[in-house]
């Protein structure tokens, strides 16, 4: 696979000194003291617990929240036929393959089963989910709240944003509400919904951690993703199932579970989706603009680490800027005469400070559009011209 550009450390001398940190936000509630004799004549009635307010039946926001969703929220089932070649130590032995024949060596087909979420977007029958719960699917099988079954149709997936589409044919099918991530603020709540683990209609509650975590800092750089960190619990079957605000709507599909994460979760924005959703609705694909660099982010002081350090491979400037690791054969960075080296300072006059930048930068280009890529390359500065390219597989 081609990725159009994975982040990694060029620098062997320094590797173990580069940590990548995820930063989760830490809510906080401030205790003032309150005088004993004014204690109990202020404390709010809401407060005290009483039988009245036990009894008023009042429904928490996060019930009121997971209603208005909850029965647009699908289970996936899935059946993938795969082929495999096993070989056997015991048939390699010549007395054997001449005793048995072939018969044991043949291609065998098994049949995989997985299980995911996702959530109703349009009465029609169009059906939001994660890429990799359905996409190489013999059969997808959707199930909603209330016990009805369809046979569903991916009808699209792009792989490099991890999105998918399936769609079903039924009436009076009950839709979500869809929200704008771009207000998202970290502490707000966020209630994941989905069938985590085989076990339907699940609701956890948590918090917005943080915001715009990179995909590279997620552990899986041949995405184009800035995820919603949360803390509400996601785990295996949740994947394509939405991620609620208070007000009941759809802020994020969950995804992404780090296998050694203690309580942490991701999701993609929903504003995403709703960039490519109607294209994948309607089969076409969804082109991803390339360089075709694997480059990391670097910084003075690395710069310095690695200029100090008599083994390190080349120089480089002491500079904020994306350095180039590695280009890839036959892309448009290679026909542009970029280097391993070359550190990019400017795209068409925008600094550049962050991998993570310079990918968003290309991903929300034109596929032909010739970008001024400025490089510091040794001493030099160098002004290139590279045509975008597209992305063909983001495996």
């Amino acid at each position: 696979m081609l990725a159009a550009m994975r982040f990694q450390n060029p620098f062997a001398s320094f590797t173990a000194k580069i940590g990548v940190v995820l930063c989760a936000s830490l809510l906080c509630l401030l205790a003032l003291p309150i005088p004993l004799a004014l204690a109990s004549p202020i404390l709010p009635l809401a407060l005290v617990p009483t039988s009245a307010a036990a009894n008023s039946g009042a429904t928490s926001f996060v019930a009121q929240a997971v209603n208005q969703v909850g029965a647009a929220v699908v289970r996936i089932d899935t059946e993938r036929t795969v082929t495999r070649q096993i070989p056997d130590p015991f048939l390699q032995d010549p007395f054997f393959r001449n005793f048995f024949g072939d018969e044991f060596s043949r291609p065998r087909q098994e049949m995989l089963r997985g299980q995911g979420s996702g959530f109703i977007v349009d009465s029609s029958g169009i059906i939001l989910t994660n890429a990799h719960v359905v996409d190489g699917a013999d059969r997808v099988t959707v199930t909603l709240k209330d016990g009805r079954t369809f046979d569903g149709k991916v009808t699209g997936v792009d792989e490099v944003t991890d999105l998918g589409v399936v769609t079903i044919k039924g009436d009076k099918l009950p839709t979500v509400t869809l929200g704008d991530s771009d207000q998202v603020q970290v502490g707000d709540w966020a209630i994941a919904v989905g069938n985590p683990l085989g076990l339907d209609n699940t609701v956890t509650l948590g918090i917005i951690s943080t915001l715009k975590r990179s995909s590279a800092q997620v552990g899986i750089p041949d995405k184009r993703l800035d995820f919603i960190q949360t803390d509400a619990a996601i785990n295996p079957g949740n994947s394509g199932g939405p991620l609620v605000n208070a007000q009941g709507e759809v802020i994020g599909i969950n995804t992404a579970i780090r296998a050694d994460a203690m309580g942490i979760g991701f999701a993609i924005p929903i504003n995403k989706a709703k960039e490519i959703k109607d294209k994948l609705a309607r089969g076409e694909k969804v082109a991803h603009p390339y360089l075709g660099v694997q480059m990391t982010t670097l910084t003075p002081e690395l710069a310095r680490q690695n200029n100090a350090d008599p083994n390190s491979a080349f120089a480089v400037p002491e500079v904020n800027g994306v350095i180039v690791v590695r280009v890839l054969p036959n892309t448009p960075a290679a026909t542009a005469g970029m280097r391993r080296g070359d550190v990019i300072t400017q795209i068409d006059g925008q600094p550049v400070t962050k991998a993570e930048q310079l990918q968003d930068i290309v991903e929300h280009s034109q596929l032909g559009q010739t970008l001024r890529v400025e490089v510091i390359r040794g001493a030099q500065k160098k002004l290139l011209q590279v045509k975008t390219g597209e992305l063909q597989n983001a495996a």
